[in-house]
């Protein structure tokens, strides 16, 4: 090979070398975001793939994922509302405790009934029952 066919090979192997990475970058991303993976990070503004993994509910979990808008209890509060929901909802399943964002009531515990069924129970800030939505 003379010298001139050696420096116009150079940068073609550049380029479909920078092809290739983007492929693989980019399948990665695309990976990522379909199966709702949260490791990207962000630099200044919101990113893509941060409102891309926001799960719709499913029929394994009617609710979805956790929402940042809602904590999940603990301690005392807990175990209040987690007693509530049981009593209303005999022979239910907890799925998760948390504060209500939606305006229904203070509390929720999404559960799913004896009849495999997804519900509801929402508490208010007294911890006193307010009503069983079933989904």
């Amino acid at each position: 090979m003379n010298e001139t066919t050696r420096k116009r090979l150079m940068p073609r192997s550049v380029v479909v070398g920078a092809i290739a990475l983007g492929l693989v970058g980019g399948s990665y991303g695309i990976a990522s975001a379909a199966t709702g993976s949260k490791t990207a990070t962000t630099t200044g503004t919101a990113s893509f793939l941060q409102t891309a993994t926001t799960a719709p509910p499913t029929a394994g979990q009617p609710w979805g994922p956790q929402r940042s808008d809602e904590t999940p209890l603990t301690g005392d509060a807990l175990a209040k509302v987690t007693a509530i929901a049981e009593a209303k909802v005999p022979g239910g399943t907890i799925v998760r405790v948390e504060t209500d964002a939606d305006g229904h009531a203070t509390y929720e515990a999404h559960m799913v009934n004896a009849s495999g069924t997804p519900v509801t129970v929402y508490v208010d800030s007294g911890f006193d029952f307010v009503s069983v939505e079933t989904r």
